[in-house]
């Protein structure tokens, strides 16, 4: 692949770097669906439990490819092809974190919030500058930012396309953790490691449950909850847990 690179730094643990250094990462057609692909076989290989996507020092990414844009218009937001790469980063059903340092703007920020826990190095600078060229976002910032941060905030960063750095943004709740300069990546993958160490079972029933909230009201939500939870119960996971638990020693979760 020539856009995304992949390497399995943990057991478990599949680390994806964004690869276009001299674009800042944008997120081209090409690189998207390199993403893609790489996700669809993570999701189908049993021995990848969690993923780690990440950029470089200077960006995690900086967004859509506007020269690509401004040749095609309208054509190159909603084609095909972009559309079904930025689904399949949305259903990834294992666990996704995100290691963010330097910039995460426009695509690139809506790219993180499609990961389920975002870790922000220092230098980390997240916004949404779609504003500044006459558009707004369009991979779902106006829907997510909302929901993950409130009304004001995200039409702050909609409207204004000002950026906020690491500490504002976990401050209000758009990052879980902020790591020192240098250290996203690792701090990162090793909590994709711990997460690896889970039942897979659990983790994706867990997953769903948690997405559900953003999708329904809480009614409808806890009954989801529920029916995952008996869904957890009747794995032999949940049996090998539980024993493990009783007998004071590790689990060993085989997926089943």
């Amino acid at each position: 692949m020539e856009f995304v690179l992949v390497t399995g730094p943990r057991p478990g643990v599949t680390l994806v770097t964004l690869n276009r250094p001299a674009k800042r990462n944008a997120l081209s057609i090409a690189l998207m669906g390199e993403l893609a692909a790489v996700l669809d076989q993570a999701a189908a290989d049993d021995g990848v439990r969690s993923v780690v996507i990440t950029g470089d020092e200077r960006a995690f990414s900086a967004g859509a490819d506007i020269n690509d844009q401004l040749e095609r218009g309208l054509d190159a937001v909603f084609s095909d092809e972009r559309l079904d790469a930025w689904r399949t980063v949305e259903r990834f059903p294992k666990p996704l974190v995100a290691a963010v340092e330097g910039y995460a703007l426009g695509g690139g920020c809506e790219l993180a919030m499609l990961a389920d826990i975002v870790i922000a190095g220092e230098t980390a600078r997240f916004g949404q500058p779609e504003i500044n060229i006459g558009i707004f976002p369009g991979d779902g910032a106006t829907q997510r930012l909302a929901r993950s941060v409130g009304k004001s905030m995200a039409m702050k960063m909609v409207l204004s396309g000002e950026m906020i750095d690491a500490a504002e943004a976990k401050a209000i709740g758009l990052v879980a953790e902020v790591a020192a300069a240098g250290k996203t990546v690792g701090r990162a993958l090793d909590l994709a490691a711990v997460i690896a160490e889970k039942s897979p079972i659990a983790l994706r029933l867990a997953k769903e449950a948690v997405l559900t909230a953003f999708e329904t009201p809480l009614s409808a939500g806890l009954e989801f909850e529920r029916r995952n939870l008996a869904l957890a119960f009747d794995s032999d996971d949940q049996k090998e847990g539980m024993r493990a638990f009783v007998e004071k020693r590790k689990p060993r979760f085989g997926g089943t």
